[in-house]
């Protein structure tokens, strides 16, 4: 015990001592202009990336349906445009076949973006992230559908809410009883 005590001490101690410099004093002046003159500059000549369109609707579809489309864009900026990721915002919608080479100013290029809208009835929305070299780092786009449920499935998942319902009312009532029985014994 005594040495848990000591250690923490220790820790305590070397970790009052540390944080008593200045970060910001240690950085020089001129390095700091520098730095923020290339970030202006980087700003100017960034890429930009122009879609076609930033939305697909595909509207009505049946549940289990595997949709696709595909996101054109352009680079209007000034430099090469470098596309490191493309990701969707679950597993249900998968991007692909985007360009690895940068894409040069003025270049155009596209993507492909497939739904699967296996046990997602109702309206749907997701988003694509597409991560490169732009002023953001990051663009989006979004996919959506209305999704009708398969009836089958429907009938699945009402069993499934029943049985939950009627497990949770059971917990409930255990622990009632549980609490009155608690509650007996105290007396």
């Amino acid at each position: 015990m005594k040495k848990l005590s000591l250690i923490v001490i220790a820790i305590f101690a070397i970790t009052l001592v540390s944080c008593k410099e200045d970060a910001t004093a240690k950085i020089k002046k001129s390095n700091l202009e520098k730095a923020q003159k290339r970030n202006v500059a980087n700003r100017v000549d960034a890429p930009v990336i122009a879609f076609e369109k930033t939305e697909h609707d595909w509207g009505n579809i049946n549940e289990g349906d595997k949709v696709e489309t595909t996101f054109k864009f352009k680079n209007t900026g000034k430099s090469e445009l470098i596309i490191t990721n493309i990701k969707g915002s679950c597993g249900c919608t998968v991007p692909s076949n985007w360009p690895k080479q940068p894409i040069m100013p003025g270049a155009e290029g596209e993507f492909t973006v497939q739904f699967n809208s296996k046990g997602k009835p109702n309206q749907v929305q997701k988003t694509v992230t597409v991560t490169c070299n732009t002023n953001k780092g990051r663009e989006t786009v979004k996919i959506k559908a209305n999704v009708k449920p398969d009836p089958a499935q429907e009938k699945i998942r009402a069993e499934r809410r029943k049985k939950n319902a009627e497990r949770a009312a059971k917990r409930k009532a255990d622990q009632e009883a549980k609490k009155a029985l608690e509650a007996k014994n105290k007396k």
